[in-house]
């Protein structure tokens, strides 16, 4: 199983191309992800990029449409659409573990040049930098939401 934690920094080169760091490919294949295949999408909730080892997009997806019927509902059939546009597979290339993320799905975030790699366990996150720095929670926010919840066990 593959968990990812810490935080790098990286730029777009000019084709939308991303290094992969070193940290989290380590990772890929410390939790046995080794041919690294991934799956890119843009975050339902908030402005960036999530990144998932292809097992954990299979099994995430999977939680996701639990109980739905896309076949016969319609609603379920427009929400797993929309849920699954703009998901692409991505393996990072031999030579310098680049990543090539379609050019939509960076425009989509506000990804424009630097970036903020930022593991949460089962996925990473892509962010634009300055958009990074803009909503990542305040220490005062955090100890609020951290408080209120714990009140929730």
């Amino acid at each position: 199983m593959v968990r990812f934690f810490g935080k790098a920094t990286g730029k777009v080169d000019d084709k939308g191309r991303l290094v992969f760091p070193a940290i989290f490919r380590d990772a890929m294949i410390r939790g046995c992800a080794e041919d690294m295949t991934l799956v890119v999408k843009k975050n339902v909730q908030q402005s960036c990029l999530d990144l998932f080892p292809y097992e954990e997009w299979v099994k995430r997806s999977d939680k996701v449409m639990e109980g739905r019927d896309p076949e016969l509902n319609i609603e379920d059939a427009e929400f797993w659409t929309k849920y699954n546009d703009g998901v692409f597979p991505l393996v990072p290339d031999g030579k310098l573990g680049r990543l090539n993320i379609p050019s939509e799905l960076l425009e989509s975030a506000g990804i424009t040049k630097e970036v903020v790699f930022g593991g949460v366990g089962y996925k990473l996150q892509i962010w634009d930098a300055e958009t990074y720095k803009a909503d990542l929670l305040s220490d005062e926010k955090f100890k609020e939401t951290a408080s209120r919840l714990s009140a929730r066990k």
